[in-house]
């Protein structure tokens, strides 16, 4: 009688390799989803914290008969009112001074020019219900003062590059909010603000004086500075006026803002 030996059945493989397969695609699958996670939340951090998103958008605007009023909307009028708080005096110490011909009609073309950029400003900015500043900043002072004492060749190389710099920094600030502005007050005021910003840097480079290799590394060295004044105000503030600052008797500065009434 034969004996019957018991036949054994296959053994299983082992569940540790399909454990370990398994584990290796989770941790690959991990690895994916948090990479990008870590691509997309900086694009949205950073639209958050610059101030580029939407939500940010409507929170620093006003409503007003014109349009929205935006924080950069408010920005260029205070910057628009600095400008001319300093260059308009300067023009007029030019003119007074006129050591050439060149100089000369570039100070004519600051005072004419500011005196009709200065009063729509402070008229814009009533209708708008903003209060400006009625005195330059302590940059600007700065730059008056080192006018007054210059003289000769010297007087006309800081008069034409000082002036040729802030206009050229201001001329690129008008250029943005004049495509971006949701305001009807606004934009017609960048519009003049860009004709007259323009007629000056062609004058003041007309002298003759102007280093434009020292204006691009300046620029360089510099791409963040004001372009002629403080950082922008917050939200729904106005910006507290600098030392009052008298450049010279004979030049006095533009007529003082008057108070604005709070639009509704």
């Amino acid at each position: 009688m034969r004996t019957l030996t018991p036949t054994r059945s296959p053994a299983r493989p082992s569940a540790a390799p399909r454990s370990s397969v398994l584990s290796g695609t989770g941790l690959i699958v991990v690895a994916l989803v948090a990479t990008l996670a870590a691509l997309l939340f900086p694009l949205w951090s950073y639209a958050d914290r610059s101030g580029t998103g939407q939500a940010n958008l409507r929170a620093g605007s006003v409503p007003t008969q014109w349009g929205p009023l935006s924080a950069s909307d408010r920005d260029f009028l205070v910057r628009v009112r600095l400008a001319g708080l300093w260059e308009l005096p300067a023009g007029q110490q030019a003119v007074g001074r006129a050591p050439t011909k060149a100089v000369k009609v570039a100070g004519e073309h600051l005072v004419e020019g500011h005196t009709v950029l200065d009063a729509r400003v402070r008229e814009v900015a009533a209708q708008l219900g903003l209060e400006l500043p009625n005195q330059p900043n302590v940059q600007q002072q700065g730059w008056l003062r080192e006018l007054t004492a210059a003289r000769g060749s010297e007087y006309e190389r800081k008069f034409a590059n000082l002036l040729r710099v802030a206009h050229g920094k201001v001329f690129a600030l008008v250029a943005d909010v004049r495509a971006n502005t949701r305001n009807a007050l606004v934009r017609s005021l960048a519009d003049l603000t860009n004709a007259t910003v323009l007629d000056h840097i062609q004058v003041l480079e007309a002298t003759g004086q102007v280093d434009f290799d020292a204006i691009a590394e300046g620029r360089a060295a510099t791409a963040t500075a004001s372009p002629s004044g403080p950082p922008p105000p917050a939200a729904g503030r106005t910006p507290r006026p600098a030392t009052p600052v008298t450049p010279s008797p004979t030049f006095p500065l533009p007529p003082a803002a008057s108070r604005a009434n709070p639009t509704g």
